[in-house]
């Protein structure tokens, strides 16, 4: 395979990665969206601090990196505000 090729067969493998992204995201807004309703069905607070925090250790004990720790942080924090931001932009 010639370096082009290669640039092009990387850049679609990225391509197809990042729209299994997007697919993941949204399936993750759509069943957020289920817990939140059922959550205020029976009363309970929509946010729950300790879950988000055993989250952040969950994604962390799963990384195999090269995602860095400080990255994976991050990456959790943007998708927490996300939700967050799409479900309720009040």
């Amino acid at each position: 395979m010639t370096g082009p090729d290669r640039v092009e067969e990387l850049r679609a493998r990225i391509g197809e990665n990042d729209s299994r992204i997007v697919e993941a995201v949204n399936e993750r807004l759509r069943l957020v969206t289920e817990l939140w309703e059922l959550k205020r069905e029976h009363g309970l607070e929509r946010v729950d601090p300790d879950r988000e925090r055993r989250l952040r250790e969950e994604l962390a004990g799963a990384n195999t990196g090269p995602l860095s720790r400080d990255g994976l942080e991050e990456l959790v924090t943007e998708l927490l505000g996300l939700t967050k931001r799409e479900l309720d932009p009040d």
